[in-house]
């Protein structure tokens, strides 16, 4: 089997490739090569016993996407994306990545033909959906964005429902909650503070929380993404139907609530690192999210995550420190 991934070098990418190295087969199938790609040089997970061919560029230039799929890969990872805070700020950025280099990849599987059809698994977002909300966003809610972010990636579901209907390629668009706690460095993404207000207090370090505690959110480990990744790259595909994108778990859960779990985690010096400093740029963006789903057909079809915000903090205890605070 061989894996193209787009967006390699990312969290979530890097994190896939560590688990199937770890693993060293996807479902029933032996994995024989990887072609990793994204704008810094990917690196090779240490575990892998497959071939890994490590490629760099910009995927929205055209001909890049032709080039990635010359040897015809069998899964397509889509995790290539300008975040959300750098696509609304930066529009003709936002547009030319995450709207024309999607186009070009679905063209050039397209323009393969000869029976060519690989399964193609898109990372979308919740900033598909736009404010008013019901109180629990359902599978049958209307996509309306109201950021550019948003519309880009609901673009993109779109041609992947239309791409897969007309037999180009089997394709699977997986909404992802915001992803906390993502370890590394702060991110361009408006959401970012999530995860920084419990990474950085956790490590010993000062983080700036810019929105009320009331603000509620759609939360899901870095874990749980890549199990929604490999559980859509195995998965029965006849099971999904025509609507082909989904709303993935996850667990809602208040800037407030956050802080508790990360005191039942880290205790009261860890909370003490956490600055209010409000940003209106953040607050505005942040109030055209979703904050709560009931995602009844990706449980259904067998996607999984936390249960509660504790849960994910010690995922991040577990995956990134060792199990070991800094604070």
């Amino acid at each position: 089997m061989h894996i193209l991934v787009l967006g390699a070098a990312g969290m979530v990418g890097r994190k896939f490739l560590e688990r199937i190295a770890r693993d060293g087969h996807l479902g029933n199938r032996e994995i024989t090569k990887v072609t990793a790609h994204d704008v810094a040089p990917p690196s090779k997970p240490p575990a892998a016993t497959f071939a890994f061919d490590a490629k760099t560029g910009d995927f929205a230039l055209p001909g890049v996407a032709a080039d990635l799929i010359a040897e015809r890969p069998d899964l397509i990872l889509h995790l290539a994306a300008i975040v959300s805070g750098e696509a609304e700020a930066d529009f003709e950025k936002g547009y030319r990545i995450n709207l024309d280099g999607t186009r070009y990849l679905f063209d050039a599987i397209r323009d393969m033909g000869d029976g060519y059809k690989p399964r193609v698994i898109f990372t979308s977002s919740i900033a598909v959906f736009g404010a008013p909300f019901p109180d629990a966003i359902n599978d049958t809610f209307h996509t309306t964005p109201l950021t550019s972010y948003g519309t880009q990636k609901a673009i993109g579901e779109l041609l992947l429902a239309d791409y897969t209907r007309r037999g180009f390629f089997d394709g699977i668009g997986i909404r992802l909650p915001t992803i906390c706690v993502r370890p590394g460095a702060p991110n361009k993404a408006a959401s970012g503070f999530f995860s920084n207000i419990i990474r950085e207090p956790m490590s010993g370090k000062e983080a700036v929380l810019p929105v009320g505690e009331d603000v509620m959110h759609w939360h899901a480990s870095p874990r749980s993404a890549v199990g929604f990744l490999v559980h859509a790259a195995t998965m029965d595909t006849a099971l999904i139907g025509t609507r082909r994108n989904l709303s993935m778990p996850g667990l809602a859960a208040t800037v407030g609530q956050q802080i508790e779990a990360l005191r039942k985690v880290a205790g009261d010096r860890a909370v003490r690192l956490i600055r209010r400093e409000p940003d209106e740029t953040i607050i505005r963006i942040v109030a055209g999210w979703p904050r709560n789903f009931a995602v009844n057909r990706a449980a259904e079809l067998g996607f999984k995550a936390e249960s509660s915000f504790e849960e994910i903090i010690r995922v991040h205890l577990e995956d990134e420190l060792g199990g070991k605070l800094g604070v």
